[in-house]
């Protein structure tokens, strides 16, 4: 999942000599670029991660050959683009760490629990379909393995029922990753050697996802924070979102958390991640307990 960075840096010292070329980062400019952000897509960088916002924007500055972080706040109102430089503002500012399998109690909860729950419920049209979203897709491993274990563990107990996966993201350079379906040994470090003999093809230390798992998923860019973008995403069963909340002030968490909501259907679930909790954020949903991990319903 694309992830936005909290972790400190020992040596902030360190870092902040190594900027470069006489640039810094104004309390004022600051303040500026992270109300911009926030308006964007609702993350909130605290005033302890201003030199992280810096070091992280130089590079960007020093293509674009501005002089300044207020020329590239100028640049962003003015020369947008229709928003082309906010997603080189995005993939400055976005940290993407995730891995085939990384949550195995969520998987086992959809096999046992939750599949079987939503196909006995389901009738009329929709009744052999299931549509699951991974809001924070990153490169596409959780994606993926989600079609993974439906082909190996879903379709042979319910032959009939067919699969919807959609991978969205705010980065568009993890969209085009997870587009083509390869991966480095990271990525695959946590794979049961099962699905990597069974659904990847190695070259080198290259490994390729098979056809038959990349043609249940699709994947386009999503701001969940966006009104008007998130309209158009309704009607899923399932809903992963993990580790996205924990980068949002109250707020935001409260309005992504609604959007996740509208986008469900009556008895679906939503999975975020292990540090996560929708405590003090919505009461909407019905917290429900799965061996070694919890999910949410829509009642």
């Amino acid at each position: 999942m694309t992830q936005f960075p909290n972790t400190a840096v020992s040596n902030l010292s360190a870092l902040q000599n190594n900027v470069g070329n006489g640039l810094s980062l104004s309390e004022q400019s600051f303040g500026k670029l992270r109300q911009l952000i926030y308006d964007s897509c609702g993350i909130y960088f605290q005033d302890n991660k201003k030199y992280l916002l810096e070091s992280r924007l130089l590079k960007r500055i020093n293509y674009l050959g501005l002089n300044s972080y207020e020329e590239y706040i100028d640049y962003l109102k003015f020369n947008n683009n229709n928003g082309t430089e906010k997603k080189y503002l995005y993939e400055a500012i976005t940290i993407n760490e995730t891995f085939f399998f990384r949550n195995q109690p969520q998987l086992d909860a959809l096999v046992t629990f939750v599949i079987p729950e939503l196909v006995a419920l389901k009738t009329g049209a929709d009744k052999n379909k299931l549509r699951i979203w991974s809001a924070a897709s990153s490169s596409g491993e959780e994606a993926y393995s989600v079609a993974m274990i439906f082909l190996d563990l879903v379709k042979p107990k319910y032959p009939l029922l067919n699969i919807e996966i959609i991978g969205t993201d705010i980065s568009h350079a993890v969209i085009e990753t997870a587009k083509t379906g390869k991966y480095k040994e990271y990525s695959v470090r946590n794979t049961p050697a099962y699905y990597l003999k069974k659904y990847f093809k190695q070259n080198g230390n290259s490994f390729e996802i098979d056809e038959k798992v990349r043609s249940l998923v699709s994947f386009k860019l999503m701001n969940l924070y966006d009104d008007s973008a998130m309209k158009v995403m309704q009607n899923f069963d399932i809903i992963f979102c993990a580790n996205v909340l924990i980068y949002f002030d109250q707020k935001s968490k409260v309005k992504v958390v609604s959007h996740l909501y509208n986008s469900l259907n009556k008895g679906g679930y939503l999975f975020i991640g292990y540090a996560e909790t929708l405590h003090t954020i919505s009461k909407a949903f019905k917290l429900i307990s799965f061996p070694k991990t919890i999910g949410y319903k829509k009642e």
